[in-house]
């Protein structure tokens, strides 16, 4: 890789990530669009490195204090304070982590064509653009046990390239009558435990490698992707407190009209 590709697969990353407009495809269509070569495991593990350290410290005063009354909770075996949120951060992990060990192979080998992507890219936008119109008040303080195992049931669908985590967990979110920013904030929290996974199993996988890495190159990727995927956090956050979800469902339809032109 050249450092025009660090920069510009580092910059998608960490922007896509985090917006409901699906980070797998635009890796994976970035590259094809411009004829690059694919990037590799040890960059994919560095730019999921610089998108964790991004979320890790926006939220770094909610971690701790998450952290705090879940350990509480451990040692009273009872609710203290935000302890149920961070029971359902971890309960929605789980269905896309089972998921994930039992279907990567079929979604490595089958899901990951131009068809599929520009499909769902589609298809999911409209979801999110129905699920814009059910936005309530309900706030982090309102997710229940229950409501984290749906909006982590919805979150097995984001396996699939094209769909977006982000962009699914947030649907479910304001399917269930969350306002925009507590669904995002619940979407971005809830993306911690699911990076730091995906960056230890490809950091695994990478361990097994015999392929040459460029270190200069890999720092700089996680340095990109975490300067920008801060940003976006904090552009997001900002954007769902003014307007709605419209300009990223007219994004996605976009996009995915124009895989279909190009790539189909």
């Amino acid at each position: 890789m050249n450092w025009l590709e660090v920069f510009v697969l580092s910059i998608v990353q960490g922007v896509t990530e985090f917006l409901p407009v699906s980070s797998s495809a635009h890796l994976i269509l970035t590259p094809r669009v411009f004829g690059w070569q694919d990037q590799g495991l040890a960059f994919d593990t560095a730019v999921h490195l610089g998108t964790l350290f991004a979320v890790v410290i926006y939220f770094r005063n909610e971690i701790v204090s998450l952290l705090k009354d879940w350990f509480s909770s451990l040692v009273a075996r009872k609710n203290v304070g935000e302890s149920t949120l961070a029971w359902g951060i971890i309960v929605a992990t789980i269905p896309a982590c089972v998921a994930g060990l039992l279907f990567n192979g079929v979604i490595e080998t089958y899901l990951r064509s131009p068809l599929v992507i520009a499909s769902t890219t589609i298809i999911f936008g409209v979801v999110l653009f129905a699920a814009d119109r059910f936005a309530g008040k309900k706030d982090e303080k309102n997710i229940t046990l229950y409501i984290a195992l749906l909006i982590g049931l919805a979150q097995m669908l984001a396996l699939i390239p094209g769909v977006s985590r982000s962009g699914i967990t947030l649907s479910a979110a304001l399917i269930l009558g969350f306002s925009r920013v507590s669904a995002a904030r619940f979407s971005f929290l809830l993306s911690i435990p699911i990076i730091l996974l995906a960056s230890g199993y490809e950091g695994l996988k990478l361990t097994q490698s015999t392929f040459s890495v460029e270190w200069d190159k890999i720092a700089g990727a996680v340095v990109i992707s975490f300067l920008s995927g801060y940003f976006c956090i904090y552009a997001f956050l900002k954007a769902v407190q003014r307007w709605t979800i419209t300009p990223f469902v007219a994004y996605r339809l976009l996009l995915g009209i124009a895989l279909f032109y190009f790539f189909i």
